[in-house]
């Protein structure tokens, strides 16, 4: 990677915690808002008890003009590789991106000033959890060929479906991202500010499209597992106590397989395990013996949808194949 890509990268993951920051000063504009009382499961409680027309035209239109222009920007991309072959540079496309994400952020900045209104005002919070779940599962399966799925086994499993999830994941994970993004007002909330900061980097990840920021290992790893930390905020925040289950959830994964993709040594990873497990049992020692089971349910449920995904698509391009044999065939 060449020093003005890493000063241009590290200058906007700086900017990326500044802005996050910079979501307290919404308080004044926030903090007089009369929430409806909790309904409980899939009830968004961060949103507006009055909202009117203006107020759902401000998100719902600011939400498709993003999703427009990320989803431009990819195209764009997709359609001009051979423009994008230095992956040590700044090409125009991605300065435009990174123009771009910066205007949306101001854009959702005065849009909750003004309205506080997001998504949420009109969608259950699964639909937001369940697009950044599949994000995590297409990961994984996109990965596999690269580290596996079970400590580092498992490599063969999926590799024919990886050159068309890497081709076209983006539209995916830009929509998956955008939604959650606009889903959400900027609330000042201790949990908000750290999905919000997430979220921010992963518009970067998006903005440095075709570069070796892109594909940097660290750094997607970093992006990976951050949705463990960001968990935990939201939820010891919230003064929930499962929390556990999204610490030791996520943990899991990482020892199992996220880990297997650094190419650290044996020991190391011994050592990240052997602390994984001992944490574990100390942290439910005191929890209780009975909600071990929060460990195994995040990872049951992404386990299980790889699974069914990746057979599915591969199923799908087994008969794609097998069409263009036939065709072939009859000519």
């Amino acid at each position: 990677m060449s020093a003005n890509l890493k000063t241009v990268w590290s200058i906007c993951i700086a900017i990326s915690v500044v802005t996050a920051a910079s979501i307290l000063t919404l308080y004044p504009y926030t903090s007089g808002i009369n929430f409806a009382p909790d309904e409980g499961f899939n009830w968004y409680y961060w949103k507006r008890p009055d909202p009117d027309f203006l107020s759902r035209l401000s998100v719902w239109g600011a939400y498709v003009l993003h999703q427009i222009f990320i989803w431009g920007v990819i195209a764009w991309a997709a359609s001009n590789r051979e423009k994008l072959k230095n992956r040590n540079a700044m090409h125009p496309l991605n300065w435009i991106a990174l123009g771009g994400t910066g205007f949306f952020v101001m854009l959702h900045y005065v849009q909750t000033a003004i309205f506080y209104d997001g998504l949420g005002q009109d969608l259950p919070v699964i639909t937001s959890q369940a697009s950044v779940i599949l994000v995590l599962v297409i990961v994984l399966l996109m990965e596999a060929p690269r580290r596996g799925l079970f400590f580092g086994t498992g490599k063969g499993w999926f590799s024919s479906i990886r050159p068309m999830l890497i081709r076209y994941h983006g539209y995916y994970f830009a929509w998956a991202v955008t939604f959650t993004y606009w889903y959400h007002p900027m609330e000042t909330s201790y949990g908000h500010i750290a999905g919000f900061l997430y979220t921010f980097f992963l518009f970067l990840q998006a903005s440095f499209i075709f570069t070796r920021v892109h594909s940097n290992r660290i750094w997607t790893f970093v992006l990976e597992i951050s949705v463990l930390i960001h968990g935990v905020i939201v939820a010891l925040v919230a003064g929930q106590e499962f929390w556990t289950m999204f610490a030791f959830g996520f943990l899991f994964l990482l020892v199992v397989t996220q880990m297997h993709g650094l190419g650290i040594g044996r020991t190391a990873k011994w050592v990240v395990a052997l602390v994984s497990i001992a944490a574990t049992l100390w942290v439910y020692s005191i929890r209780g013996w009975e909600h071990l089971n929060e460990v195994l349910r995040i990872p049951a449920i992404d386990y299980i949808m790889v699974g069914l995904i990746g057979g599915a698509l591969m199923l799908g391009l087994r008969i794609k194949q097998r069409r263009n044999l036939d065709k072939q065939g009859a000519k």
